[in-house]
């Protein structure tokens, strides 16, 4: 668990490997694609890893075919699922292995919710609606925390219906209250099929987002500033130069699939992926 800077407790949201039995690379399975160079089922242990529970390629992964690793993240969940375990891990028997998993695919859910509502408490909303996230974020860190190792289904699911409203109402408040200050209407794009649309130096600012396809769009220098990108999937998107500074929701994934150079502007809290180029390409 961690602390925000005005005291409250919440899960640790961002992955750190050195402290996880390396759940990812042997729980979850992959197929051969352009994302990796090789199939793997669940379970098993990937060829790149080592003795030592780390990469082996890990400063190659794109270059050797890895890509898709470089785009998955945890938000913290491996390390909580180690940590519950006390020092067992999959290593020590199909018992302890399968437990592990399937807590790992479950906490990996409670952490992304997690995630969202750090962000949503944020948001200059109304006080009755940010103390509504506060406590939703508080539920979703105690039913994590309470069980990490085996956490009930039933009550994550609940969790996430209660979560996508919460997100959607405090979006709509957000984004309607920025509007009445832009000029023209708004065409809002929820789930929209936008697979390489031209949207270059497009004025996006408060446009409902969420799920849009935007993979491979061109966003050269797009203003995204209060837009909604909640499971939006920029797989191959060309961010360069485009402002998401106070976007809604982005996580690292959607960062990490996108293209962006020195100019992107990402918020805050999302880290800039390392395999964007560090000068201005637009």
């Amino acid at each position: 668990m961690a602390a925000t800077p005005d005291g409250r407790t919440v899960l640790e949201l961002r992955a750190d490997c050195t402290r996880c039995a390396a759940l990812c690379c042997v729980g979850l399975p992959f197929q051969r694609s352009a994302d990796f160079a090789f199939d793997k089922p669940g379970g098993v242990p990937c060829g790149n890893l080592r003795d030592d529970l780390r990469c082996g390629v890990h400063a190659q992964l794109r270059e050797r075919g890895f890509a898709g690793c470089t785009v998955f993240d945890c938000f913290g969940a491996g390390q909580h699922v180690t940590a519950a375990f006390e020092g067992r891990d999959w290593r020590d028997g199909p018992d302890v292995a399968g437990r592990m998993f399937t807590a790992f695919g479950v906490q990996r859910r409670l952490h992304e919710l997690a995630w969202y509502l750090v962000d949503a408490v944020d948001r200059p909303v109304d006080a009755p609606l940010r103390d509504e996230a506060r406590a939703l974020l508080a539920r979703v860190s105690a039913v994590a925390d309470a069980a990490p190792d085996a956490p009930d289904r039933g009550d994550v699911d609940d969790l996430h219906g209660s979560v996508v409203d919460v997100l959607g109402r405090i979006s709509a408040a957000v984004r309607g209250a920025a509007r009445r200050s832009l000029p023209g209407r708004r065409r809002d794009r929820r789930r929209a099929d936008l697979v390489g649309a031209r949207l270059r130096d497009a004025d996006l600012r408060t446009v409902d987002l969420r799920g849009a396809w935007l993979m491979g769009a061109d966003l050269r220098g797009a203003d995204l500033r209060l837009a909604d990108l909640v499971g939006a999937d920029l797989r191959g998107a060309d961010l360069r130069g485009a402002d998401l500074s106070d976007a809604l929701f982005v996580t690292g994934p959607q960062a990490a699939a996108a293209r962006g150079d020195a100019t992107t502007r990402l918020p805050g809290r999302v880290p800039r992926p390392t395999h964007w180029t560090s000068a201005p390409t637009r």
